[in-house]
């Protein structure tokens, strides 16, 4: 158990029967009127960000998670599978747990979300940044770079995102997974 007080961000804890982490918080203390913590909540199961108000000093239930790392095997009919690097057993988990799943290729490293009670794989957070190969993107004009323009570009994922007119085919691109756009090139 843990109060209001207790609040931060990546926290998790059992709210309306489903597990969420703290995204955001704010303690408010009204001039008049009694405090209160005003929250964003991610959903482990759904993915949705919920808002939310707590009285001050209410009494929440925490939950255990555990991150352990895993690489990417393959992709099939079945859903996506994937091998803890500690003991190197095999676990297959269905696309809708990983947010992203366009920027996984095939040895990638990602952490995977575990209930620690219940040993059930919650959701699969890829890193932060993903170095992919431009498969396909038209040629960019030579001297077209006055404006802030981009043009779609074909990744090894099979994902298209948008990139700058700048960037070729065969180049190595960063991509941003939070935000699903081009974050940088390569050198």
């Amino acid at each position: 158990m843990a109060t209001t007080a207790d609040f931060r961000n990546g926290l998790c804890l059992e709210y309306n029967n489903d597990l969420y982490t703290i995204v955001e918080f704010q303690h408010v203390k009204p001039g008049k009127g009694a405090a209160f913590v005003r929250t964003k909540l991610k959903s482990l199961t759904t993915g949705k960000v919920v808002e939310n108000t707590f009285n001050a000093g209410v009494k929440v239930t925490t939950a255990r998670i555990e991150r352990r790392p895993h690489q990417f095997l393959y992709k099939d009919d079945m859903g996506l599978h994937f091998m803890d690097s500690n003991s190197f057993e095999q676990v297959q988990l269905s696309e809708d747990l990983v947010e992203g799943a366009e920027f996984l290729k095939d040895g990638q490293e990602v952490d995977v979300i575990y209930h620690d009670e219940t040993e059930t794989p919650l959701s699969v957070e890829l890193p932060q940044f993903v170095e992919l190969k431009v498969v396909y993107t038209e040629p960019g004009l030579k001297g077209d770079t006055a404006t802030n323009t981009t043009k779609p570009a074909e990744l090894e994922t099979g994902t298209t995102i948008q990139v700058p007119l700048f960037i070729n085919q065969d180049e190595m691109i960063k991509v941003d997974t939070r935000t699903k756009s081009y974050y940088e090139r390569v050198k």
